[in-house]
């Protein structure tokens, strides 16, 4: 706004000099400042509507940097849950048949049921058994089990 004044003194100044009828001197003047006033309120409407404008902005880009922020929180749990190396491994007690779960840890070979307290034996190979009785699935190495054999047999 500086310049603006200093560029309204130099037209005053100028006028003042090159204008000898004090009347239409007095009445440029008035006209002249009539214009540069409503100039004036226009510029200042422009500037407050741009700082509208940027508030607007300012606000918009911070709720869409909080989506972001959220979107990224899923985004990391999508993540852990895909790549995360701790897998749980869900174990049915053959003894008590309470299920419950453990972390995956191909060296351990055994883990206690939490209900009845029995040891339950791990098999992480995969192979559900190594030469089991071809019609039963069992391979008779249950605790208190003597084999799945035809147990009419028995009596």
């Amino acid at each position: 706004m500086g310049t603006i004044k200093t560029e309204y003194k130099s037209f005053l100044d100028d006028i003042e000099k090159n204008i000898k009828n004090k009347e239409d001197l007095e009445y440029i003047k008035k006209r002249f400042s009539s214009f540069l006033d409503v100039m004036l309120d226009q510029i200042d409407y422009i500037m407050d509507y741009k700082k509208e404008e940027i508030n607007n902005l300012e606000k918009t880009q911070k709720v869409i940097e909080e989506k972001m922020s959220k979107m990224q929180q899923v985004i990391d749990n999508i993540e852990k849950d895909i790549y995360d190396e701790g897998f749980d491994f869900e174990i049915t007690c053959p003894y008590c048949n309470y299920e419950f779960f453990i972390d995956v840890d191909e060296n351990k070979t055994e883990v206690q049921c939490p209900e009845c307290r029995n040891m339950i034996e791990l098999d992480w190979s995969g192979d559900v058994d190594d030469n089991p009785d071809e019609e039963n699935n069992c391979n008779g190495d249950c605790h208190g089990c003597s084999g799945c054999g035809d147990e009419d047999d028995d009596m």
